[in-house]
């Protein structure tokens, strides 16, 4: 396969339309036309009815990305690296949920109206009275600020996730050809994410925190939760609930050395993987031929204790890189791995 032919393929939905909005209209459709022979929503998500960010809808923000005009107004935070970590609440306008409305054909979408900035991680969570889960959402290659907090907050209405909702965003470029600024980026920001999650698990407001980590965005969060679990060990590890690497690009051997070092947290992980990832396929070939662990085959994976679920017949489209984002089957798979409950296959 050669790389220019991948470059393609990576970049064709950009030629007929955003990847968000596509993502969008999957959102938004119902599911029986999300997948080509695919049910009805799950069992889990008629049960969970109304999201909690829908009726509360503010968004935490942990970013190392460099301020835009004091983030007082869209981009809010720019592609830059900051000299430290910025916190912030934003107060977002969830899409119109009518029958008739934009938002049931893909044409309206969540949107951040105003963001405040905060010093700690605990005034992140000041307002709360009581404890609440928290669920942190780290982001993945070529996304901005506004992006990955609107993923963010995708994700936790589309699991009807009861608890607050954080973004952690490092600074990516958001451009197809800055793979390797994006991928360094996150990595020099495993320590902001490690003082992060610390703070939360230090938080008296903080009851479990549950990580969606997506693409290169798994790189940090592995690195982060095996400092973490190497400085506080068991205790930190009993305030972790779900760990789920949604397409994780990140090398196998790097991988497989990090689960044997985080202790109990490595029975909390879930791998979504995708032999036909074409994102990974990419990644796997401009560093060096490594495979990376989301398209890696569904048995190496398990033979590390970990919980896989194979969407490789998941997805519809050539790419399979969102697939946490875009389809039922998926979200329901982090869903029921938040409430601790079997997975299952995919």
């Amino acid at each position: 396969m050669s790389v220019g032919w991948m470059l393609r393929v990576v970049s064709y939905p950009r030629s007929i339309a955003s990847r968000r909005g596509v993502l969008r209209l999957l959102l938004s459709a119902p599911p029986a036309l999300v997948l080509a022979g695919c049910s009805a929503l799950s069992e889990t998500d008629a049960r969970l009815v109304g999201a909690d960010l829908s009726a509360d809808p503010t968004l935490l923000i942990a970013t190392t990305r460099k301020p835009v005009n004091g983030a007082r107004g869209a981009p809010w935070f720019g592609p830059e690296r900051a000299s430290g970590l910025n916190l912030a609440r934003a107060r977002l306008v969830p899409p119109d949920q009518g029958r008739f409305s934009r938002a049931s054909i893909g044409l309206s979408d969540w949107r951040i109206e105003r963001i405040e900035r905060v010093a700690k991680v605990a005034d992140l969570l000041a307002h709360a009275t009581t404890t609440r889960d928290v669920l942190v959402y780290v982001h993945g290659v070529n996304q901005t600020f506004e992006t990955a907090a609107l993923d963010a907050a995708r994700l936790a209405d589309g699991i009807r996730f009861q608890g607050e909702t954080m973004v952690f965003s490092w600074p990516s470029k958001a451009k197809l050809f800055d793979y390797g600024y994006d991928r360094d980026s996150a990595m020099w920001s495993r320590d902001a994410l490690e003082q992060v999650l610390t703070g939360l698990i230090a938080s008296p407001a903080t009851a479990r925190i549950h990580v969606v980590a997506h693409s290169i965005g798994s790189m940090p969060t592995m690195e982060a939760l095996r400092q973490i679990y190497a400085r506080q060990g068991t205790p930190a590890a009993d305030r972790i609930g779900a760990v789920v690497f949604a397409s994780p690009d990140l090398d196998m051997d790097v991988f497989t050395s990090s689960v044997a070092r985080i202790g109990e947290l490595s029975g909390k992980i879930t791998v979504i993987s995708a032999t036909n990832d074409r994102a990974l396929a990419l990644s796997g070939f401009l560093a060096g031929g490594i495979t990376r662990v989301g398209a890696a085959e569904h048995e190496t994976l398990k033979r590390l204790g970990l919980t896989v679920i194979d969407a490789s017949r998941e997805g519809w489209g050539i790419i399979n890189h969102d697939l946490f984002l875009s389809n039922v089957h998926i979200r329901d798979v982090i869903r029921r791995a938040i409430d601790g409950r079997p997975v299952g296959g995919a």
